[in-house]
């Protein structure tokens, strides 16, 4: 595990998927995709294996405030040149503060700097909140965005990374 501290009382930490500090956000985002789409999305979120969220491929990142996951989110390989955003969460009583935002950057600059040139990923159509993310965050829809987001199932979205120096 890695961290590092910002102005403000903020931390970012590399984690494993199976660190105690990513269970809250794990936990979180199950029960939330379940209220949503009214099945057990436990075993969803554990499709991937936790290794393919590992350096150097991927990472899982959380934002801590005082010592507590506020905010995270992770990227694995998708090809060669191309990371994909998973997990993307703000706890329940953190939201509104910005918080995605400052994840899905981090997580981009860290791409960039392992040497990806692509961020693929998709969302969930009942999750009009983090469509509206992506959208906001300068994310291309490669879906039709005027359709109904039920007849179109997962919501594809990529952006193009401009090469970085720095790796974390």
């Amino acid at each position: 595990m890695t961290s590092v501290a910002e102005p403000g009382g903020l931390t970012w930490v590399t984690a494993a998927v199976t660190d105690p500090l990513a269970r809250p956000m794990l936990r979180e985002l199950g029960d939330e995709y379940s209220a949503r789409y009214g099945k057990d999305a436990h075993a969803e979120m554990a499709r991937y294996p936790a290794a393919e969220f590992d350096p150097p491929h991927g990472v899982l990142l959380l934002l801590l405030e005082r010592g507590e996951a506020v905010a995270g989110g992770a990227f694995r390989r998708y090809d060669p040149a191309t990371a994909e955003l998973k997990r993307i969460w703000t706890h329940s009583a953190h939201r509104r503060r910005g918080l995605a935002r400052r994840v899905v950057a981090e997580l981009e600059r860290i791409a960039a700097a392992r040497g990806y040139r692509r961020v693929h990923l998709t969302t969930g159509p009942r999750q009009p909140e983090a469509k509206g993310l992506y959208l906001r965050t300068g994310y291309t829809p490669l879906f039709d965005t005027t359709a109904d987001p039920e007849t179109i199932g997962p919501l594809p979205f990529e952006k193009h990374l401009a090469p970085s120096r720095g790796k974390r």
